[in-house]
């Protein structure tokens, strides 16, 4: 279906997506970049990919990490949920409740290992909200380490990663 406005299907209903501003088009992809340079194969990393959740809601993370193995990475149009390890989602204002409760209920529910939320902190610089999937429940929880990374971000998983927080914002 080609709409001429950008969307998300939600539970089936075309879903007009909402603007985003400098500030969250230069972190996520800053955020990709830094990414895609740390991966390691078979790891894969894109952003603005669809992840098909399930036939009535494929979510558009705005970075996203997965197994390209055995994937045709050249046609495919939306992600297998099983191959996805990380879904990283940038708050928008106009896309708050959705990027800190709606994608993350479904990405935990469906079993995707991990989750970063980036906000927009002090002085304006980003900050990132690590979680790690508890399989026992079914929902996120903070990474065990210290899940809130402000200044720098260093994680052993999905791989081994360091990002300067203070540089995605240099302009």
């Amino acid at each position: 279906m080609d709409l001429p406005f950008d969307f998300d299907l939600v539970d089936g209903e075309i879903v007009p997506r909402g603007t985003t501003s400098h500030w969250h088009n230069t972190v996520r992809d800053r955020l990709y970049l830094r990414l895609e340079t740390a991966r390691r194969s078979p790891s894969a990393v894109n952003s603005e990919q669809y992840v098909l959740i399930d036939q009535y809601n494929p979510p558009k993370p705005d970075v996203v990490v997965f197994d390209k193995t055995g994937l045709d990475v050249f046609s495919l149009e939306c992600l297998p949920v099983a191959s996805v390890s990380l879904t990283v989602e940038v708050v928008s204002p106009d896309s708050c409740s959705d990027d800190r409760f709606r994608k993350p209920g479904l990405y935990a529910e469906a079993g995707i290992p991990y989750f970063w939320r980036v906000e927009r902190g002090a002085e304006d610089l980003p900050e990132v909200f690590e979680f790690w999937l508890d399989r026992e429940s079914g929902v996120y929880a903070p990474a065990p380490k210290g899940g809130h990374h402000v200044g720098q971000l260093k994680t052993e998983l999905p791989f081994p990663v360091e990002i300067d927080l203070r540089r995605l914002l240099d302009l």
